[in-house]
């Protein structure tokens, strides 16, 4: 009788071990992040309806994200332009190149006009004041990921800075000292010299 129920008990592992798979070191990875493929054929009750516009639909977008995450130091909400990441990401280490935009040495200026041809098409003035000019102004507690942030050394003084504002108090820019980086508005320097933030119409 024992011996009936252990073979009962091995058939059954058997045959659970074909519907459930876990892949602790899978070969699909993006930048050192593994994806982990489970196959069931029980009930979903993690609450997701399946809607192909949740932020979480799909493993690659969850990836992607993870991976951006990682790049660029964020604290990302899964909802944010994964072009916009990507660029960025694409462009960080670029060292500081006075006058120039491209990959090979870019100013602050040159960065954010690049970006913002590549994301969203768009032909941004190439200074950080005409650029200043042509953008609403929005609160700092109002940001949204792809507006810009300008920066001066003091009251009536001019701007001398611009960067692309991405999430969780961060933004990317080209700084002087180390070239394209993402840094904080938490920073004692750029917490000081932070003047105003601007939305460019995308329309």
């Amino acid at each position: 009788m024992k011996n009936s129920i252990l073979y009962c008990l091995a058939a059954a592992s058997l045959a659970l071990s074909f519907f459930f798979e876990y892949a602790p070191e899978s070969s699909n990875t993006l930048g050192g992040a593994s994806v982990v493929a489970t196959a069931s054929l029980l009930p979903d009750f993690s609450g997701d309806n399946g809607d192909e516009n949740h932020p979480l639909a799909t493993s690659s977008d969850s990836v992607a994200y993870s991976h951006y995450s990682q790049a660029l130091g964020l604290k990302l909400t899964y909802n944010e332009d994964q072009n916009l990441l990507r660029t960025v990401a694409d462009w960080i280490g670029t060292p500081y190149r006075y006058g120039s935009n491209s990959k090979s040495g870019t100013d602050c200026s040159g960065f954010v006009t690049r970006v913002f041809k590549e994301v969203y098409g768009i032909t941004l003035q190439r200074s950080s004041r005409s650029m200043f000019e042509k953008v609403k102004r929005v609160g700092k507690d109002e940001m949204q990921s792809g507006d810009l942030v300008f920066f001066r050394r003091g009251p009536g003084q001019p701007i001398y800075h611009v960067g692309i504002y991405l999430q969780d108090g961060k933004f990317a820019h080209s700084a002087t000292n180390g070239g394209v980086m993402i840094s904080s508005l938490n920073q004692p320097y750029y917490h000081r010299n932070f003047y105003a933030a601007g939305r460019v119409d995308l329309n």
